[in-house]
C-alpha cells in the first residue's frame, strides 16, 4: 500500500516554504524547534492563560479605568502621563508574567520595536519586543542566548499562528491597550500552513466541519462574528451538559455506563452499526440506546439511574440527524409519564437560564418562551388542530403527525397519547389500552426528548416484543428485536417507573441557534474525499 509523502499531504507553495526557511532560521537560533513545556505564571491567581490574565479583576480595573480615559479623548489624543504612569506602576508591581499563546495576527515590526497579539483560543494580549531589550530562550538548553539582538532576531523569524512564550511585565500603550514588555521570548511551534481569513474564517459550512481545528483556529482569529464563535458553541454545550448532570445529581439520580458493544440491538427502532468479536467469536452491534440497560439496574434496585450516552444508529444524515449523537436517558422508579413531564421540563427550564442566561431564546427567526408551562397536547387533538378533516386511526395518526403538526410545533410542547402499536415499550393508559403513556418533547418544528410510563409486565414484554418481531419479518426492518435477557430482568419484578432520553445534540442546537446537527458536533462524520495521491477513500486538505 503506497502512503502519501509528507509534502504529497502539505503541499509546497510560496507560503509553506517560507514559513519552512523561517523554521530552518529558528533551528539554527534556539535547537529544538518542539519544546516539551512552558511554565506559566500565577499572578491571577491560577495559571496565567491570556483570558485569566484579561479577567483578573485588578487588571480589569485598571484596563476599565484606562479604556474610560481614552474614550474621552480626542482623536490622536494619548493619555496624559499622570494618568497612565500610576496604573502603569500597579501593574508592574504584580510581578513578572509569563504567558503563551497563538500569534493572532501576522507579525508587525516597526524600526527597533515590534508588536502582535497572541491568543489562547477565547482572548488576546499584545506583546511588545524592543530590540535591545528582548532575548530568546535556548530550547536546547534553557538558557536565555545572551549575544546579539537574540529575541528580535527570534520575532523577525515568526509568522502568523505560530506559537511563542513570553516573559517580562505588564503595562499600558500610548493608546491604552494592555500589553506585555517582553524581556524573554521562546519559541514553542511552527505553523506550517497559513492562518484561515482574519475577517471572515471560514465560510464554507462542509469546510468548517470537515477541518475543525482550522474552523476553530479561524473563529477564534476572525475579527467580527454574527453570533457565537464555533468554541462558545461548543463551550455553551459543555455548560448545558454540566447544568443537566447537576441538576440530576441534586434530585438524586446517580451517573452509571453501559455498553457500547451489545451482543442485540434493542432499545430503540433504528438500524445498527455491525461489527464482531474475535476472542468471544460472536457478533456485536454499536449501541442505538441504552435503555434496556438501564432498566436492568432499576430491576437491580437503582431507583434514579442516568446516563449520558453516545449512540449509534446507521441511518440517514439530515440536519436533525447524525449517526452518532449523544443522548441523556435517565429513569425514575415510582414516577409516572406524567411526573417525568413535570421534571423534563424543570430541568431544562433551568439548564436554559444556566446556559443562556435568560428564558428566552431567539431560534432561526423565533422566539422560544421557556418561562411559560409547556403545552401538553394529545397526538390526535394536534393534528385535528391542523388538519381539521383529517380521517384518524392509529396506524395513520403517525403519519398524518409528522405531516401536518411537526412543522408548527414551535413553542415547547408534550405531543401526549401515543398509539401503543408505535410505542412498544411503553406502558398502556388505565383510561385506554389502545394508548401508550408516552410523550415527545416538540421545540422548534423538531423531537427533542422522548419518555413514558415504562412497561414493566414481562408476559406483555414478551408480546410486544413478539409482535415487533413478526413486523421486522415483514417490511420493518428497523422494528425491536427479541430482547431475552431483559424479559428475565423484568421477571425478577421491576417498580412502576417512567424513563426519558432527551437529544443533547438537538438541545444544543437550540440554545447556539444553529441549524444543522453537525455544527454542535465537534467532528461530524462526512463523506470521505477522494485522495489522488493514494487512491484511497481518505480525506485530503
Amino acid at each position: 500500500m503506497k502512503i502519501a509523502e509528507f509534502n504529497e499531504i502539505i503541499e509546497p507553495n510560496d507560503q509553506t516554504e517560507a514559513r519552512e526557511q523561517n523554521l530552518k532560521e529558528l533551528i539554527e537560533l534556539v535547537g529544538n524547534a518542539y519544546p516539551n513545556k512552558f511554565d506559566r505564571t500565577r499572578i491571577s491567581g491560577k495559571e496565567d492563560t491570556i483570558t485569566s490574565i484579561n479577567e483578573f479583576e485588578p487588571i480589569a480595573e485598571i484596563v476599565k479605568e484606562i479604556g474610560e480615559v481614552v474614550a474621552g479623548l480626542a482623536e490622536r489624543e494619548r493619555p496624559a502621563r499622570e494618568i497612565k504612569e500610576p496604573l502603569n506602576e500597579k501593574l508592574k508591581a504584580l510581578g513578572t508574567v509569563r504567558i503563551a499563546g497563538r500569534l493572532a495576527t501576522p507579525p508587525r515590526v516597526m524600526g527597533k520595536a515590534a508588536f502582535v497579539h497572541l491568543s489562547d483560543g477565547k482572548n488576546r494580549l499584545q506583546i511588545y519586543v524592543r530590540k535591545q531589550d528582548a532575548k530568546a530562550i535556548s530550547n536546547d538548553t534553557g538558557e536565555v542566548l545572551k549575544e546579539g539582538n537574540t529575541g528580535f532576531s527570534l520575532f523577525k523569524r515568526l509568522d502568523h499562528g505560530d506559537f511563542v512564550g513570553v516573559e517580562g511585565f505588564l503595562f499600558l500603550t500610548n493608546t491604552g491597550e494592555l500589553s506585555v514588555r517582553v524581556a524573554k521570548i521562546q519559541f514553542l511551534a511552527k505553523a506550517m500552513l497559513p492562518m484561515p481569513d482574519k475577517m471572515h474564517g471560514i465560510a464554507d459550512p462542509e469546510l468548517r466541519r470537515r477541518y475543525r481545528y482550522v474552523d476553530l483556529i479561524g473563529s477564534s482569529l476572525q475579527v467580527k462574528h454574527e453570533g457565537l464563535t464555533t468554541r462558545e458553541v461548543f463551550e455553551r454545550r459543555a455548560k448545558i451538559i454540566s447544568s443537566m448532570r447537576r441538576y440530576l445529581e441534586e434530585n438524586g439520580y446517580i451517573e452509571v455506563e453501559t455498553p457500547m458493544l451489545t451482543p442485540k440491538a434493542t432499545g430503540a427502532a433504528a438500524e445498527p452499526f455491525e461489527t464482531y468479536h474475535n476472542a468471544l467469536d460472536i457478533p456485536l452491534f454499536a449501541r442505538i440506546a441504552p435503555e434496556l440497560y438501564l432498566k436492568r439496574l432499576v430491576v437491580g434496585g437503582f431507583e434514579k439511574v442516568y446516563e449520558l450516552n453516545r449512540n449509534f444508529r446507521n441511518e440517514g444524515l439530515s440536519h436533525k440527524h447524525s449517526p452518532e449523537f449523544t443522548m441523556l436517558e435517565f429513569y425514575c422508579a415510582y414516577m409516572d409519564v406524567n411526573g417525568m413531564m413535570d421534571f423534563c421540563e424543570k430541568m431544562l427550564r433551568k439548564s436554559v437560564l444556566e446556559a443562556t442566561g435568560s428564558l428566552k431564546i431567539k431560534y432561526e427567526g423565533n422566539e422560544i418562551d421557556f418561562e411559560k408551562p409547556f403545552e401538553r397536547l394529545a397526538m390526535k387533538d394536534a393534528i385535528l388542530r391542523f388538519k381539521p378533516d383529517a380521517d384518524i386511526d392509529e396506524k395513520n395518526m403517525e403519519a398524518l403527525f409528522d405531516e401536518y403538526v411537526e412543522e408548527n410545533l414551535i413553542q415547547p410542547t408534550f405531543i401526549v397519547d401515543y398509539p401503543k402499536i408505535i410505542s412498544p415499550l411503553s406502558k398502556a393508559s388505565p383510561q385506554n389500552t389502545e394508548i401508550a403513556e408516552r410523550f415527545e418533547l416538540f421545540i422548534s418544528k423538531a423531537e427533542r426528548a422522548n419518555g413514558f410510563s415504562e412497561l414493566n409486565d414481562p408476559k406483555e414484554q414478551y408480546e410486544r416484543f413478539a409482535q415487533q418481531m413478526k413486523e421486522r419479518e415483514g417490511v420493518d426492518k428497523e422494528a425491536m428485536v427479541l430482547d431475552e435477557d431483559y424479559i428475565k430482568a423484568l421477571s425478577y419484578g421491576m417498580p412502576p417507573a417512567a424513563g426519558i432520553g432527551i437529544g443533547i445534540d438537538r438541545i444544543v442546537m437550540l440554545l447556539t441557534n444553529q441549524h444543522s446537527i453537525r455544527d454542535v458536533i465537534l467532528f461530524p462524520h462526512m463523506r470521505p474525499e477522494k485522495n489522488t495521491v493514494t487512491g484511497g477513500e481518505e480525506e485530503s486538505q
